[in-house]
């Protein structure tokens, strides 16, 4: 009986103190909900990439002594090479530094009114430029300017007669250029694009070796448009309130 009542009073003793402890513990916190990340694309970085498409040309042909019209024709073909460069974006604005190399096959002939077939070939070209762009995120559209190089050859022969023709070693010629492309960036260090470009190369007097000499002046501006692939080092996806 005693043991019985000494329990009761212990329960009786704790149910008071309860409320008591209850009181001294601090309120709960409520942590808030962190706000709301939304991603941004970033730009900044070194990138080295892959490109190809084509080309076409007008290399029009005067001769250099007589100084008669020769005409013309539109040389075509494929492209394809590799590019190197740095961006560094400031807001939504993107700058940036590029160097390209490509191996060419734009290449054309006409028949002259004197008989003779006129060839003329754009083996490689070179672009060191200089960007500006426009990001909406992970989309950039730029313009671009710079220096441009070629390595072309020319030739002529007269059909079906041996010792009436006449050709160039490769000839490397520098001009301007000036282009804008449109890229679109499909995972945080890769990107894809399009850019169309224009070489303006000027005309040149070439001296002729084979068995008939010659002198004439050759060349003229190219367009390119090529597909490109980039890979970014640098410049994640970052975080933006």
């Amino acid at each position: 009986m005693k043991r019985f009542l000494l329990g009761t009073v212990g329960l009786v003793a704790l149910g008071m103190a309860a409320p008591a402890v209850a009181a001294d513990l601090p309120a709960r916190t409520y942590t808030k909900a962190p706000a709301y990340v939304a991603a941004v694309y970033d730009w900044s970085g070194f990138y080295i990439g892959a490109n190809a498409g084509g080309g076409w040309a007008k290399d029009r042909w005067t001769g250099g002594i007589d100084g008669l019209d020769y005409g013309s024709h539109t040389a075509d073909g494929a492209v394809a090479g590799g590019q190197i460069g740095y961006r560094w974006q400031s807001g939504t604005w993107v700058f940036g530094l590029e160097a390209q190399g490509d191996w060419a096959d734009i290449k054309g002939n006409h028949t002259d009114f004197a008989g003779f077939v006129d060839n003329s070939k754009l083996k490689a070209f070179g672009l060191f430029t200089g960007q500006v762009g426009y990001a909406w995120n992970n989309a950039l559209l730029y313009v671009k300017g710079g220096a441009a190089v070629t390595s072309s050859s020319y030739n002529y022969f007269f059909p079906g007669v041996a010792g009436f023709d006449g050709s160039t070693s490769d000839r490397t010629r520098w001009g301007g250029t000036a282009g804008v492309g449109l890229e679109y960036g499909f995972a945080p260090n890769w990107s894809v694009g399009v850019e169309y470009d224009h070489l303006f190369i000027d005309r040149k007097t070439e001296n002729f070796t084979g068995n008939l000499l010659g002198t004439f002046r050759t060349g003229g501006d190219t367009d390119l448009v090529t597909a490109r692939l980039n890979y970014r080092w640098g410049g994640p996806i970052v975080g933006r309130y």
